[in-house]
């Protein structure tokens, strides 16, 4: 393949991709262009080869190729590497005699010169062809391939960048920044300095290594800190406290792994420190010298400061000097005994150690620590976060070392801090913590230390030359500042200007997200260090990583490696070089330079890509046009010397005179700009290597090319201009002490804010100008535009700046700044002039200040004009034209706005300006904008005084009414207007609605009143919708109408006197008054929070009320009525009682539950019933807890009154009259022993007049009784005894309970009629039935809607019941079975839901039941009351049921079967029917539709009254019941005389047929007894009946299968197989079952089939009780 020379103008078809190569850089230089079939990607460059990597991941190789076996000595042209197709390669690298590539899937590839392990294929001296290299981590297990990002290839070594971010490396030398014992490492290894760090990329040059590692953030200060070194043990860090400073050292340095010579031994001795002579370019400072450690690794070595104390460590590292420094008057090491080497004897070391020839270099632990540095400020473990310490602080290894720091005044360090520093800083420097707020002492004090710390480095040499640490440090080391000595801050003094941290406030915004690329970055390097190319201010080896310090906070997103020297590219385009400078390759006169130093190049030319090669190096930068171009620094070649130094001979000579600088006949003194650049069409990358240049290119395709070089090359320079505003103006100001003085509290607080939202800005722009520069090298591609995908980020931060700037200038910033910035930039500002483009002559200073930060609004027109131009490079219907087209637009949207709020914030300052002074002050607010005033007369109020002065202000967010020294300021939140209508008054007048007050404007023209309508409304509108900053300036409202909504959310306070002064109100509104929901605060603790309507409470809503007296707080919890609470709610008193139930008018009034006092309090106790107007009145149950007593009976006014029973738990039961509260009149009072008096009360428990006692065996006193009863009566009266004669057996006195109690129907009238109110009936059964279906309607469908929105508060079943609800079944027409049905099933659903009437009804009936029969309730003598309650309940609730569903026949009507006629015929054809037998059909009762509901929840305290009745009865039973079973099935059968044919002969036992045998026992009739057994298992009666059927057709189908034919039972064959069963079943209380059916069962049932059967039950249970075993 050929290479043709073709220049710019040969080639008219747009290409990308071209590659030019040419060497040197005289003014006849033409680049040749080398042809390729495809577009180049990227190039690598090494000695004398070089690698090309193409469209479509193919690799050639071209140059001297002497590792193929076909290649001779000549040079070939580019070849295909073939062994790689196939491979999709991403990423090449070439060093000076071996190249790599990296596949898309992370596998690295490796070829070329193998003789000191760089290719990591071991045993092979050289690799021809691409070879596979396995990286592999053996930390894992098992051992997993690590994917690798990129390669960097040196002279003997090779780095990777894995896919985690981590370093590995291969080959030979102290570059590889491993602990190996020997050379060559084939294998890759860790860089264990820099794991846990995220390296961004790495560089190789010849015999040292760089890495660009991403600052460690917040997210790195997790890890635990580690203070000890893994290897040596020693501590990391060490602080000496000295008089005025605290040294802070984190320059440890790890000894481990080095042999000692003999001569290295001799320098243990110690001796008179010799001065050291530098470079011209570095002064000696206290921190450039330096002295070894001795060899235990604790102590400080022992030496004599001869020079005036001017000795000290430098970072544990032997500062040797340059070729030009010299030993002390030539002293020999060994004769003079001196402490340091000399210079051969370090060259000879660091030759040995590196070279790879050598093999097995034995390396010890201990010996000479100097020629090993550690990193600096990294610690030897990877998960430590102090390895960024706040600044690169001297080593106090030795106390010596502070003293030499004390000639140093604080002061003196922080003013040259402060000037060097802050000033100087173009970046980022300090760009980090957050903004202090005005008079935060704190962060400046932490500030001053920082700036303290930071000057204590001792890395680069020169103070002055390293600037401040950025304030990020801080986070990499929590805590340890406050550890610093407070007498360092005490000493400081205050300097002249202040500190402020100049932050992007939201500093993790697009890093946080990372979409944008890093600026916080820091360089490391180690490796070889003999040109000064590790940039650490020495000459010396470094075995591991280190920082170099200087280049901390420069933003720099690029490193670059030449064979020895290295360069560093920030965001702001400068270069910083460092290393050899022998050809002039550095770009600057420093030579050689071992710290970082700016290369030398023309005000305004930034460069963006940068590459060096041997000697020379490479420079691609803007210029004035969009056309990048290309500066040159190094040596110069000629054709000759090119031939010569191809041959091998030379090879050897070419390292000495390369130090000696003399070859080639010249080179440059600084950067120079190759002419023919221009005619390569657009550069995208330069390339440098060995000798050699090259230049990827592409021409102008469609105009595209040109518009994305425009695009970067805009932001570019737009960052720097801001870095310049940043560094030359704001931190300046913001630095001054006469600021806070001159600006005011909040004027200073809005300025720091603004400088914060301008340093965010600043920083955006720079990370977007990185990745568009990122975008050229690599892709050139329209979708990897940041700006596209993330448009928002951009949109964002400049609305925010904007907003800060123009709340800056409404609050009159710029004048207020007039004066300081007059004392500072002087009478003459041209330097604000020429940063600002303002092109007036003598602008003032404010209009100067105001268009320099109005600056950065201009550039977002520059994104809508490139983005647009870059969519005309595509096809209108393309994607990508609508996507930049689209975006375009918005920066176009932003533009616009951005102008409108620079307008406004200008008319709102104008109009201050103008304004009143007092009023100004309390109404000027920095987001407050005018939109319109009526200082022209245009609005006046009405009805308004002849001679009052009233001026109407509209801003953004208040409407404000001004008079001659008053002012009355209305929120838009809480504002309604709306015109009067114009026909008949004949004024223009417009209504203004707000909280307190309702007025009228005038306007003087129907104009002027439509504009103020309309201005308001938008006004409105804008505040309601957040948008207050956005404000719409009437110009550009349109014509529509746009009325703001009149039901809106907002916040108030409530001024005039009445109920709710002062009180606060936020939430819903609807034509000035609260309504919907909404929280109301009083001043004095009050708060609500609920429903609102009309302005006051009404719906759902709880209060909680502090109780000054308890100091606890009242809450209730309910329904509101017009302010007051009304319905149902809870309401927890202070005092711990608690009521829940109805209220009415803000008092309890209807039914309701009062707590009083916890179980162990002083009285507890719960009354339930009925209130009225607060009071207990009506039916109510009280349970007295401490006395254990309970009362039901009638209350008025809080006491007993009327008819009553009280049961204690002592079994005493009382039932009579009560009177102010104590039982008085006629009475009855039972004791446990059946103990009976009946008789006159006239206290509790106190006889009291005549009556009758009568004993339990039916003795009995009548006469007159006095005392309280249980201790002691007094009786006058005859005593009778019944039962001496038995004629008077008949005449025994049984008392009848029930009597002097309330009768069930009076009990729970409270409970019944809410049920009615809320069907809408004021008394029960009158009202519409419809009425009450919409209630209902309405009740369900509010919870269905409370439940969508808390879907958590109701299980599953329970919102299923509910959507069964809202069918209603059809409620009028004929009653049929099936509809029967349908109510039946509706009723169960709606009992089942609290949410329907009904169901609330049962819930309540159940609660009050339970309250009344349980605990002290439960008293046998009750059971009567509590059945017949029962039986009220039903006949009330049935009532209920009729009024929904009217066509439901009364009790006992009927309900026709559907199959009528066939019924008919049966009953005509069966003669045994009585001819008066009623009409078939289902009668219906209130037993039977709604027992099945009620009882279920009723049973438990309902069957425990009917055991404690039945107790003496069924124990008898019971005892029976035992004794009986014992015998076996047999014996039994026979001792009830059932007839023999009846007893089964055999029976089923699992499946199979067993004899029945003399002994066996509970066998016989098993399926009979347990279907009977199920009897304990149901509730009501109907279901027993149920179970006692099933068990007689149990018992028939049985005795049918014994006597294989048809039978009809006679009682007398049945019973006694009846009462077997019964026995077997055992049930325990079979007498309770018995009475319970019998009390409960439904009448009409009484005399059929079942009514039989219960009998048979009944008989069989007295049978037993009175059974006889003879």
């Amino acid at each position: 393949m050929e290479t043709q020379r073709t220049s710019s103008g040969d080639d008219g078809v747009g290409q990308r991709g071209l590659l030019h190569t040419w060497k040197g850089y005289s003014c006849s230089l033409t680049p040749e262009r080398l042809l390729l079939p495809r577009p180049v990607l990227q190039v690598a460059l090494g000695e004398r080869h070089g690698v090309l990597l193409v469209e479509g991941g193919q690799v050639y190789s071209f140059g001297e190729l002497p590792w193929k076996q076909s290649q001779g000595p000549e040079v070939a042209a580019p070849t295909l590497e073939s062994a790689l197709s196939g491979q999709q390669v991403v990423t090449v690298a070439a060093g000076s005699f071996h190249s790599g590539a990296v596949t898309e899937d992370g596998g690295v590839h490796m070829w070329g010169d193998n003789g000191a392990g760089q290719c990591g294929l071991f045993g092979l001296s050289s690799v021809p062809n691409p070879t596979p290299v396995g990286v592999l981590d053996s930390a894992t297990s098992p051992p997993q391939t690590v994917a690798v990002l990129e390669l960097a290839c040196g002279e003997k070594h090779t780095l990777a960048l894995s896919v985690q971010r981590e370093v590995w490396t291969w080959g030979s030398g102290c570059q590889l920044g491993v602990n190996a014992l020997v050379f060559p490492v084939w294998k890759p290894q860790k860089v264990e300095h820099l794991v846990g760090r995220y390296v961004l990329q790495v560089a190789c040059g010849a015999s040292h290594s760089l890495a660009l590692v991403r600052c460690l953030g917040p997210q790195d200060v997790h890890r635990p800190p580690v203070d000890k070194c893994k290897q040596c043990n020693q501590l990391l860090f060490t602080m000496t406290d000295k008089e005025d400073h605290v040294i802070i050292s984190d320059s440890h340095y790890c000894p481990v792994g080095v042999e000692l010579t003999e001569d290295e031994r001799r320098l243990e001795a110690p001796a008179a420190t010799p001065r050291l002579k530098t470079s011209p370019s570095e002064p000696v400072l206290p921190s450039q010298t330096s002295i070894y450690n001795s060899d235990a690794p604790g102590e400080p070595a022992p030496f004599h400061n001869s020079e005036k104390g001017e000795s000290a460590l430098a970072n544990g590292v032997l500062s040797s000097s340059d070729a030009a420094a010299q030993w002390n008057d030539g002293a020999v090491a060994g004769v003079k005994n001196s402490p340091y080497p000399d210079e051969q004897a370090v060259k000879d070391y660091l030759k040995k150690l590196s070279d790879s020839a050598q093999g097995d270099a034995k390396l010890t632990a201990g010996g000479l620590h100097s020629l090993l540095p550690s990193a600096g400020g990294t610690t030897t473990t990877p998960s430590s976060t102090l390895n960024n310490l706040v600044a690169s602080c001297a080593s106090a290894v030795s106390e010596r070392v502070a003293s030499t720091y004390e000639a140093l005044s604080l002061k003196k360090i922080m003013n040259s801090y402060l000037s060097s520093g802050v000033l100087r800083s173009g970046g980022a420097a300090g760009l980090t913590g957050a903004i202090p707020a005005v008079g935060d002492n704190t962060a400046e004090r932490v500030r001053q230390e920082d700036s303290m710390q930071g000057k204590k480095s001792s890395s680069t040499g020169d103070i002055r030359e390293e600037e401040a640490e950025c304030l990020r440090r801080r986070l990499s080391l929590p805590g340890l500042l406050s550890q610093v000595s407070p007498r360092l801050l005490r000493k400081a003094g205050r300097p002249r200007m202040r500190a402020f941290a100049l932050t992007p406030l939201r500093g993790d915004i697009p890093e946080a997200q990372e979409v944008l690329p890093t600026m916080q970055t820091e360089v490391w390097s180690w490796g070889h260090g003999e040109h000064g190319q590790l940039g650490q201010g020495d000459n010396l080896a470094r075995l591991q990583p280190m920082c170099i310090k200087s280049l901390n906070n420069k933003e720099v997103v690029l490193v670059a490696a030449g064979s020895h020297h290295s360069l560093a590219l920030t965001a702001q385009s400068q270069v910083f070089s460092w290393g050899s400078n022998s050809s002039g390759q550095l770009g600057h006169m420093e030579t050689p330079s071992t710290v970082p130093r700016l290369a030398k190049l023309s005000e305004g030319i930034r460069v963006w890509d940068i590459s060096a090669g041997k000697r020379h190096t490479l420079l691609l930068a803007d210029g004035d046009c969009i056309q990048p171009i290309i500066y040159y620094s190094g040596q110069q070649v000629k054709e000759e010397e090119e031939k010569e130094a191809g041959q091998a001979k030379e090879m050897c000579q070419q390292d000495k005179a390369e130090d000696e600088g003399e070859r080639g006949g010249g080179y440059t003194p600084q950067p120079v700009l190759l002419p023919f650049c221009m005619n390569l069409g657009y550069v995208s990358g330069v390339y440098a290597g060995g000798r050699r240049c090259m230049a990827l290119s592409d021409r102008n395709v469609m105009g595209f090319i040109a518009s994305l070089h425009e695009l970067a090359s805009a932001e570019r320079k737009f960052y720097c201009k801001l870095c310049n505003i940043k560094s030359q103006i704001i931190s300046p100001l913001l630095e001054l002490e006469s600021l806070s003085s001159a600006l005011g509290q909040v004027a200073l607080g809005l300025l720091q804010k603004l400088a914060g939202r301008f340093c965010y800005l600043c920083h955006l722009t720079g990370q977007h100008a990185v990745s568009l520069t990122a975008n050229l090298r690599r892709g050139r591609d329209v979708n990897s535009l940041v700006v596209l995908d993330h448009t928002g980020i951009f949109l964002d931060c400049h609305k925010e700046y904007c907003s800060s700037l123009c709340n800056f200038q409404v609050m009159g910033g710029f004048q207020a700044l007039t004066k300081p910035s007059l004392d500072f930039f002087g009478k003459s500002p041209e330097l604000l002039q020429r940063l600002s483009e303002c092109s007036e002559d003598n602008p003032p200073m404010a209009d100067l200040l105001a268009a320099l930060f109005y600056l950065p609004t201009r550039h977002v027109h520059e994104y809508s004009r490139l983005l647009l131009k870059l969519a005309t490079c595509f096809e209108v219907s393309s994607s990508d034209y609508q996507k930049l087209h689209y975006n375009s637009s918005k920066f176009d949207d932003l533009e616009r706005q951005l102008k409108r709020k620079r307008k406004e914030a200008e008319y709102t300052l104008h109009f201050w300006k103008s304004f009143p002074g007092k009023m100004t002050d309390s109404l000027r607010k920095p987001q407050r904008r005018l939109i319109c005033e009526s200082s022209n007369k245009a609005l006046t109020l009405q009805n308004a005084g002849r001679f009052s002065v009233n001026w109407f202000i509209l801003f953004n967010d208040a409407l404000v009414h001004a008079q001659f020294s008053t002012h009355h300021v209305f929120r838009l939140a809480t504002l309604w207007v709306e015109p009067i209508p114009e026909e008949n008054t004949g004024i223009y007048g417009l209504k203004v609605i707000t909280p307190e007050e309702t007025f009228t404007l005038l306007a003087s023209s129907p104009m002027e009143k439509t504009k103020w309508l309309r201005a308001i409304n938008q006004a409105v509108d804008q505040a309601l919708s957040g948008a207050g900053q956005e404000t719409v300036s009437l110009s550009s409202a349109s014509g529509q109408k746009l009325e703001p909504p009149i039901s809106r959310t907002a916040s108030y306070t409530f001024y005039k006197e009445g109920r709710l002064k002062d009180a606060t109100y936020e939430g819903q509104w609807l034509a000035g008054k609260p309504h919907g929901r909404g929280l109301l605060k009083w001043p004095d603790g009050r708060i609500y929070t609920g429903e609102f309507k009309n302005g006051l409470e009404d719906g759902f809503g709880e209060i909680e009320a502090p109780n000054k007296m308890l100091n606890k707080n009242d809450y209730y919890q309910g329904q509101w009525k017009d302010g007051k609470m009304h319905g149902l709610g809870k309401y927890r008193y202070a005092s711990g009682e608690v009521y829940d139930g109805f209220f009415q008018d803000g008092m309890r009034h209807g039914h309701g539950v009062l707590r009083s006092g916890k179980l162990n309090t002083s009285s507890p106790s719960v009354f339930i019933g009925q209130w009225l107007q607060d009071k207990k009145t009506g039916y109510g149950v009280f349970d007295d807890i401490t006395k254990g007593e309970k009362y039901m009976g009638m209350w008025q006014d809080h006491l007993r009154q009327g008819t009553g029973v009280v049961v204690t738990q002592f079994g005493l039961y009382y039932e009579g009259t009560f009177k102010d509260n104590k039982m008085m009149g006629t009475g009855i009072l039972l004791s446990e022993d059946d103990t009976t008096y009946e008789g006159e009360f006239s206290d509790d428990w106190t006889l009291s007049g005549k009556g009758v006692l009568t004993m339990a065996n039916g003795d009995y006193l009548e006469g007159s009784f006095s005392g309280e009863w249980g201790s002691g009566l007094k009786v006058t009266g005859s005593y009778f005894k019944p039962h001496l004669f038995d004629t008077d057996k008949e005449k025994t006195r049984a008392v009848k309970l029930g009597r002097l109690c309330v009768c069930a129907e009076d009990k729970w009238q409270a409970v019944f009629e809410e049920c009615w109110r809320q069907l809408g009936c004021e008394e029960p059964g009158q009202g519409e039935n419809w009425k009450a279906w919409e209630n209902i309607a309405v009740a369900l469908a509010n919870t269905r809607r409370q439940i969508l929105d808390s879907p958590e508060q109701l299980s599953r079943s329970h919102s299923r019941t509910l959507e069964g609800l809202e069918v209603i079944p059809q409620n009028t027409g004929p009653m049929t079975m099936e509809r029967y049905h349908t109510i039946h099933l509706y009723l169960i659903k709606a009992c089942d839901t609290p949410l329907h009437p009904l169901g609330r009804l049962v819930e309540t009936l159940v609660a009050v039941y339970r309250m009344t029969y349980v605990g002290v309730g439960a008293n046998r003598r009750l059971l009567h009351q509590a059945v017949s309650e029962i039986k009220s309940y039903l006949n009330r609730i049935f009532q209920t049921v009729r009024f929904l569903f009217p066509d439901l026949p009364e009790e006992g009507g009927l309900i026709p079967e559907p199959t009528t006629s066939l019924q008919d015929r049966k009953e005509q054809d069966s003669s045994d029917a009585p001819p008066e037998s009623p009409k078939p059909g289902h009668v219906v009762s209130s037993s039977a539709l709604l027992l099945p509901v009620l009882l279920p929840r009723l049973y438990p305290p309902l069957f425990t009254l009917y055991a404690l009745d039945k107790e003496k009865e069924d124990d008898v039973y019971w005892e029976c019941v035992l004794r009986l079973n014992k015998q076996t099935d047999l014996a039994l059968l026979a001792f009830l005389g059932v007839q023999e044919k009846f007893w089964p002969v055999s029976v089923p036992v699992l499946g199979e047929k067993q004899q029945v045998l003399s002994s066996t026992k509970d066998a016989c009739f098993a399926s009979a007894v347990e279907t009977l057994q199920q009897i304990s298992t149901t509730f009501t009666p109907s279901d027993k009946l149920q179970v006692i059927q099933l068990t007689f057709e149990e018992i028939t189908q049985e005795v049918q299968s014994l006597l294989k034919q048809d039978f009809l039972w006679s009682m007398d064959d049945l019973f006694p197989v009846f009462l077997y069963v019964v026995l077997r079943a055992r049930i325990r209380n079979l007498g309770s079952e018995v009475s319970l059916i019998e009390d409960l069962m439904d009448p009409c049932v009484q005399h059929g089939e079942h009514g039989i059967m219960f009998t048979t039950l009944k008989a069989c249970y007295y049978q037993i009780q009175h059974e006889k075993i003879t």
